[in-house]
């Protein structure tokens, strides 16, 4: 069953409405509602606070704010991952940034709550905030580490010698934008508690995470939290920790001994989930005229929060991408009084390949030469900054059998010089690589004596297919038909995993599923072969075949709800469990990435420099594919999420408030189906035995790798106007385009 483009298994719930997400459980009978105050000015001090009116107003039944608040635990800055450290809430009357809760109004609808937080009264004394990134580029300092705990600069060889004496170079600045992730589902959570217990209903997509996190803030043994969290609809990283709705809710909700819910609004969400950094970013190359790269840096320097440090890896996919003896990689951080940077879809690799496969562009442009044959030349044999081999790399097969399904051959030779109408057309390109990570995951998997299997962890489907491949992966171990698998996900009470995010949720939890699924053969094996009531007995169990719910050993066969029936009538089970990748020698001794080339042709409106999308091609190489349908959905968006960084999308920040002016779906824009025309994916087949015993590595992220410079990059062959500051807008493109004849 591994490998075949099975229908999602939960596709008739949620196209009926029967999936039940964070906010839609009703087992607690009806809840409270909460609604967030946010503050209005983005650095000061509350000196004044007056809930009297929201507290009396119809059906409120509370008005909490650091005056009343529970006291909370701290943020302990000992705990290795953000996740799973507290999160506090209303603890005093500082304003760090600009809409951090002042109060939640808890009232019998949503309506009364949300009308009354407008009564709730506030005075501040507003304070000198840095909001502006540009003002305070220079004032710099350097992380201990980047995320992923990554070192934060590499230096190999003298990259200034190297640089210096290359014959050709390209020395530029690109930036990009906040940007967010922006789910369908905005986060929500619902509170019930039970006795000492809280039941919290949560969008989250690391379990785990979670229930320490409210156990920390809440100052509770984590065994009194249980978080269910079955559907979750969609995360990009902005869910990977739990946010003020949850610690708001569960504080609530032990006040008041009633469910409450709270759920942001989409405006909320910008101020208080957290965003991918501004980046403002240097590459330079130096080449031969052959095209050798003979040194290669890339610096950056990103925003972050004064009281929160996140430091995005931006740099550090040019660790492993080209091979030049002469390297040097930075990172620096400037602190402005904004919201946190966190995860957002493939955090680091996203804006960095931007930069760096856009200097690739003007690299071979500089040079006169095709930018697949620069990448191809400036293939490495090894990692040329660790210095050890690749498990499975596929990078230039990606490159050349994307050249051929786009047509590359037919790419305009020079910028500005294909028209087709009121269109100038150009193509563009760019190689994609990301790294494959393993956390510590345990899933158990049970065998009924009907012939069912249960899977059981608390690894989480945010929308990519989890329910899906890991019944394809159950039943293919145990030789059961689909129907015939029966998953459990979603619940702190389950095996514990690392959740979805990283790409590294699939790869995980499948693997811990193959594992369990091997261990609980050869308990069936142990308990057929050696009860002379089974026709199995006594035979050799290294011929044992599983299959159409029986495992057969030469001649003879039997059941395996009858080997259980017999032996476990209560049912057998085994667990499965793969280690922090830290542990694995594998991951010191290779270095385990998934690739891709991206092709797109953009069309460009010669008059108004209106960019429209006309084409789109992915080659990926992501080893064993668990399931072709998923894997090209998870591909494909992210894709589009590349073109939405390249053209589109952009959170603005008011430099007198460190307000997002455009903070909703008409103001942040994303790209919508008429945005996207012909976009395909095509996955190479692949079996990276480094990775895992499955030889599978994560899809979720690599395919929005690159992605966005492979439009920008068009755009360029299409105009000669080169867009360094990202997104690529009208404004930008259109002083730049040259004079045509009508």
């Amino acid at each position: 069953m591994i490998g075949q483009a099975v229908n999602r298994v939960d596709g008739p719930l949620k196209a009926t409405g029967r999936a039940a997400y964070a906010y839609e459980h009703w087992e607690a009978g009806q809840p409270l509602y909460g609604f967030i105050v946010g503050a209005t000015i983005g650095k000061g001090r509350i000196t004044r606070i007056d809930t009297e009116g929201a507290a009396s107003a119809p059906g409120v039944h509370l008005a909490m704010t650091h005056l009343n608040a529970p006291a909370q635990g701290p943020r302990d800055e000992s705990v290795s991952f953000e996740y799973w450290r507290a999160q506090p809430v209303l603890t005093g009357p500082d304003i760090h940034h600009y809409g951090e809760p002042v109060a939640l109004v808890v009232a019998e609808s949503l309506e009364q709550a949300r009308a009354a937080a407008d009564l709730v009264e506030v005075e501040y004394s507003a304070g000198r905030g840095r909001f502006d990134f540009a003002e305070y580029e220079d004032e710099v300092y350097i992380p201990k580490v980047v995320n992923g705990s990554l070192p934060t600069d590499t230096e190999v060889g003298d990259f200034d010698a190297g640089f210096d004496s290359a014959e050709v170079k390209v020395d530029q600045h690109y930036t990009t934008p906040y940007e967010l992730s922006l789910p369908m589902e905005p986060n929500a959570c619902l509170v019930e508690p039970r006795g000492e217990d809280l039941v919290v209903y949560v969008s989250c997509q690391i379990v785990d995470a979670a229930q320490v996190s409210v156990a920390s803030t809440l100052r509770m043994d984590p065994e009194r939290v249980h978080v269910v969290a079955p559907f979750v609809g969609g995360g990009f990283g902005s869910k990977l920790g739990i946010h003020s709705e949850t610690i708001l809710a569960a504080l609530a909700a032990r006040m008041l001994r009633r469910p409450v819910k709270v759920a942001m609004t989409r405006q909320q969400v910008f101020q208080l989930v957290g965003m991918r950094p501004i980046s403002s970013q240097r590459v330079r190359l130096g080449a031969e005229r052959d095209g050798q790269l003979r040194a290669i840096a890339h610096e950056v320097t990103m925003h972050t929060n004064p009281d929160v440090e996140y430091a995005e890896q931006t740099a550090a996919t040019t660790r492993s991408l080209y091979a030049a003896p002469h390297r040097l990689t930075s990172h620096r951080l400037a602190a402005l009084d904004l919201p946190r940077g966190t995860d957002v879809r493939a955090p680091g690799e996203a804006p960095g390949m931007l930069a760096v496969e856009s200097a690739m562009d003007e690299l071979a442009d500089a040079l006169g030469m095709d930018p697949v044959e620069l990448r191809i030349r400036n293939e490495p044999t090894v990692d040329p900054e660790r210095d050890v081999p690749f498990s499975d790399r596929h990078l230039v097969e990606c490159l050349r059998e994307g050249a051929r399904r786009f047509g590359w051959e037919s790419r305009p030779a020079t910028p500005a010089g294909v028209r087709e109408g009121r269109w100038l057309v150009g193509y563009g390109m760019s190689a994609a690589i990301r790294g494959h990570f393993q956390g510590p995951t345990t899933a158990g998997v049970r065998l009924e004596a009907d012939g069912t299997a249960v899977v059981q962890t608390d690894m989480t489907d945010i929308g990519t297919g989890t329910y899906t491949i890991l019944t394809q992966v159950a039943a293919d171990g145990l030789g059961l038909p689909l129907e015939r698998v029966r998953i459990e996900l979603g619940r702190s009470d389950l095996p514990c995993s690392w959740g979805s995010g990283g790409s590294w949720g699939a790869t995980n939890s499948c693997t811990s599923v193959h594992r369990a699924c091997a261990a609980l053969r050869e308990k069936l094996l142990d308990a057929a072969c050696g009860d002379a009531r089974s026709p199995l007995h006594g035979l050799d169990r290294a011929d044992a075949v599983f299959s159409e719910g029986s495992v057969g050993i030469g001649g003879a066969s039997e059941a395996l709800g009858e080997i259980v029936a017999r032996s476990c009538p209560e049912g057998v089970g085994a667990e499965g469990q793969v280690r922090f990748m830290g542990d694995d020698p594998n991951y010191t001794d290779y270095s385990i990435n998934t690739y891709g080339a991206h092709f797109a042709e953009v069309g460009v409106d010669a008059d108004t420099a209106e960019i429209r999308l006309r084409r789109m091609l992915g080659v990926f190489s992501v080893g064993r594919v668990f399931n072709p349908k998923t894997t090209r959905s998870q591909l494909i968006g992210g894709m589009i999420w590349g073109v939405g960084a390249a053209l589109e999308e952009e959170a603005v920040v008011d430099p007198r408030s460190g307000a997002f002016v455009n903070r909703d779906l008409a103001g942040y824009l994303v790209p919508v189906h008429a945005d996207i025309p012909d976009v395909d994916a095509v996955v190479l087949d692949g079996y990276d035995d480094k990775a895992n015993p499955l030889g599978a590595k994560g899809v979720g992220e690599v395919g929005i790798c690159g992605a966005g410079a492979s439009v920008a990059n068009a755009v360029f062959n299409a105009t000669g106007v080169r867009v360094r500051d990202f997104p690529i807008t009208i404004e930008k493109v259109l002083p730049g385009l040259p004079l045509l004849e009508a």
